[in-house]
């Protein structure tokens, strides 16, 4: 079974306007090496250079954060939802 993944509007664009993709991944990790395959350019506004997930994209796994988990080895489950919010800066 799939996991489920919601796309923030900000990266529809790449995603044919998709807002929930379903990937069939192990892990974060894969869920985005996934992703990248499908939809080339989302790993970039994902993960930094050094493949850390960036400082201002959070992904979160049924509403907990993965950087309370394991982080892109976060594993996954049959029907998990994967949400990306990237944050909002304001001043």
């Amino acid at each position: 079974m799939a996991k489920t993944v919601r796309i923030p509007t900000p990266l529809r664009k790449l995603t044919n306007n998709e807002e929930v993709v379903q990937v069939n991944a192990g892990t974060i990790g894969e869920a985005i090496a996934e992703l990248q395959s499908r939809y080339p350019g989302i790993r970039e506004r994902l993960v930094d250079d050094k493949g850390d997930v960036r400082r201002f994209v959070n992904v979160y796994v049924n509403e907990e954060d993965i950087r309370f988990l394991k982080n892109q080895q976060t594993p996954l489950q049959d029907g998990d939802e994967i949400s990306i919010i990237p944050a909002i800066a304001g001043g």
